[in-house]
């Protein structure tokens, strides 16, 4: 039979792509808790509905053909396809639209994995993402122009549902020094920002002077603007990225608040997906952030 009359089945390439990551027939075996005699025949039936040789393999390497380099992508293609459409079928009748809005610094970590979930288990509900600074998406929230907002804030206001409570820290270069007779040069969000009014705040109960050297609304411009050695931000201390340094404690750098990172729901929002989204969220592992 030709191979334009043949269909590739899943399981075929799945155990064809655990061969391609590792280049070992072993390998995939053991990682797919098949025996290597099954791996091999998986990819012979799979060289034979495609009528190209897709795998070079001697006694001590596998190499991919040109044909197998091809195969590999749309092997992925397929198997991309495939889980979603039983995604799709297996997902909730749930529908309708939730405008999700969520603060720059925690929409950089786990928080994509998450909501791509989410879109996975609730295929029918129009998800709109909106992503900027706390503040903004509170004015947001209230205007009811948003549903559900995941923000940054001050501790012990009440305001929505903890999702994790961690101390503010000064960041900046393991080279940055700064100068007791200078005023302290700040990398900081635009106003209302939590953590830009915490450390002038602090600054100035120490009665030390500042200055802002770099005024933005994203994450990456204050990260890009930290590593180039502007002057130093504040961050959560769970979200200072490897390359750089939590400062408090030095330089005399007076002490920072704590802040939470809460859900707030919209009271007018519809209960059903704000709650599905909320609960897939609340327990959110956050890591650093990436270098």
């Amino acid at each position: 039979m030709m191979a334009d009359e043949q269909t590739f089945d899943p399981v075929l390439l799945r155990t064809y792509l655990a061969v391609v990551e590792g280049l070992s027939f072993t390998r995939a075996a053991e990682q797919l808790g098949l025996s290597q005699p099954t791996v091999s025949q998986h990819i012979r039936r799979l060289e034979q509905a495609a009528g190209r040789q897709l795998v070079s393999r001697d006694t001590r390497t596998v190499r991919l053909t040109d044909n197998g380099e091809a195969m590999a992508g749309f092997a992925r293609t397929i198997l991309a396809a495939n889980d979603d459409a039983i995604a799709y079928f297996r997902g909730s009748a749930m529908s309708g639209r939730l405008r999700f809005g969520a603060a720059d610094e925690l929409a950089l970590s786990e928080l994509p994995t998450i909501l791509r979930d989410f879109r996975q288990l609730y295929p029918k509900i129009n998800l709109e993402l909106t992503v900027t600074q706390s503040g903004i998406l509170q004015r947001r929230l209230m205007a009811n122009h948003l549903d559900l907002i995941f923000i940054n804030q001050e501790p012990d206001t009440d305001r929505g549902r903890l999702v994790r409570r961690d101390r503010l820290v000064w960041v900046g270069l393991d080279t940055t020094e700064l100068d007791p007779h200078q005023p302290v040069p700040l990398i900081t969000y635009h106003a209302p920002s939590y953590s830009r009014s915490s450390a002038i705040g602090a600054l100035e109960a120490r009665g030390w002077s500042w200055r802002i050297t770099c005024n933005t609304r994203e994450i990456n411009a204050i990260l890009a603007a930290t590593r180039a050695g502007l002057g130093i931000c504040v961050l959560a201390q769970s979200r200072v990225p490897g390359d750089l340094r939590s400062l408090s404690g030095r330089f005399d750098l007076p002490t920072l608040p704590d802040v939470e990172m809460a859900l707030v729901d919209n009271p007018r929002a519809p209960r059903e997906p704000v709650e599905a989204l909320a609960r897939a969220i609340h327990n959110l592992p956050l890591a650093p952030l990436k270098p």
